[in-house]
């Protein structure tokens, strides 16, 4: 490809550059069976914080500052993050937090991070995300209910909308049928199970040990959680075509065309360019910026349609600068219309699957997908790559990333 004069900018190297020194997750394990099912998110969080900073080569007490992506905290959120921290060999003299943009929260994570280092707050820090669907499972946040007054104003009371309620509102505005949504998420589980045969995953993988109890016998022992546990060999549009759907009667949407529940971590550790090279980390990329928008919520799946390309006009970049995207796919009708809008090629997007083929553990996800971007980067020797996701109550973001390997 030849490089616009805008591509060529992000490819040039500055001391002041914000590079990334690595980028791991765990495995994803299917929610309340899987391998996690008996882990705490602490203990995930813990274990990928650990493979981080390890595969950085960063003496953690140059760790700056840490941010945590986490949408629904069993445990206080900002209490786990720092037991997790601490757990993982990190001092007590560095601070950490919590945010939740939900489907997002990783990806604002790493932005905080970033952004900290530009300011000259920190040199380097961790941006990473974690979810435990298992222990967060049954909505327990809504016990309390909402204020009546505030429920009043429609769009508000449309941000409770279930998720899949959303997809079909989606599907139904913009005519996107069931079949083409079974026929996309059939790509998805293929795209997924292709790449898992070939060991595309396994360099962004962190293996955890974990402990488990067997639910017949009660008997405890300890496994290796290594491998995404929701990729599925030989689906099919014809095969998801025989599933009921969940929210709505004659709707579209179903368990097979919609983002799997899981549990799973990512840490992204990043730093000054500058500070980098003095110290002699391994840097494997640079990220950019990235950009937010809201939309309107009972269509919360558009949200990369319209944060995608602000990203772009803030960079300069065309749509065809980029090389592949990272695109998470809530459900199928929000990844189909997104891609329709943008105008992508279905070969540029989620090219190794995406969250309907592997899983969507809420918090990580934005995490997740820059390392796993990374390492498609590598496989495929291309550099500029962007990541994005919807988010609940309707959000969209997306950041733009090179890789250097």
């Amino acid at each position: 490809m030849v490089s616009s004069s805008a591509r060529a900018r992000l490819l040039a190297k500055n001391d002041n550059d914000i590079v990334i020194v690595a980028a791991v997750r765990s495995a994803l394990a299917k929610a309340r069976k899987g391998g996690f099912k008996d882990t705490r998110p602490e203990e995930m969080l813990s274990g990928v914080l650990r493979a981080a900073y390890t595969r950085a080569m960063v003496d953690p007490a140059l760790i700056g500052d840490i941010a945590v992506g986490n949408v629904l905290p069993p445990g206080g959120g900002a209490n786990v993050a720092r037991m997790a921290a601490l757990h993982a060999g990190i001092p007590n003299t560095t601070p950490i937090n919590t945010v939740n943009r939900q489907c997002s929260s990783g990806l604002t994570a790493v932005d905080q991070i970033a952004n900290e280092i530009i300011s000259g707050q920190i040199d380097i820090g961790i941006g990473s995300g974690v979810e435990s669907m298992t222990f967060a499972y049954g909505g327990g946040w809504l016990a309390d209910g909402w204020s009546a007054e505030v429920l009043t104003n429609p769009e508000a009371e449309e941000c409770l909308l279930p998720m899949g309620m959303t997809a079909e509102n989606l599907a139904s505005e913009f005519n996107i049928s069931r079949e083409v949504q079974d026929k996309y998420a059939a790509i998805s589980y293929q795209k997924a199970a292709a790449a898992h045969k070939a060991g595309k995953f396994k360099d962004e993988i962190v293996p955890l040990k974990v402990k488990i109890t067997d639910p017949k016998t009660e008997k405890v022992s300890e496994i290796i959680v290594d491998v995404d546990e929701g990729i599925r060999d030989g689906v099919t549009a014809e095969t998801l075509s025989k599933l009921q759907p969940i929210f709505v009667e004659n709707g579209a949407t179903h368990a097979g065309n919609a983002s799997q529940v899981c549990d799973g971590a990512a840490a992204v550790v990043l730093a000054r360019r500058s500070v980098a090279k003095r110290l002699g980390l391994p840097i494997v990329g640079k990220y950019v910026t990235s950009a937010v928008v809201g939309v309107p919520p009972r269509v919360m799946g558009v949200g990369p349609a319209y944060a995608i390309p602000k990203l772009l006009e803030r960079t300069g970049l065309s749509k065809d600068d980029v090389d592949f995207y990272e695109i998470n796919e809530a459900f199928a009708s929000q990844a189909v219309y997104n891609i329709q809008k943008l105008g992508l090629s279905l070969d540029k997007v989620n090219v190794n699957g995406g969250a309907i083929g592997i899983g969507h553990p809420l918090g990580c996800t934005g995490a997740r997908q820059i390392a796993t971007g990374l390492n498609i980067a590598k496989q495929r020797n291309e550099r500029v790559f962007v990541t994005s996701m919807c988010s609940g109550s309707g959000i969209g973001m997306a950041g733009v990333l090179v890789s250097e390997h």
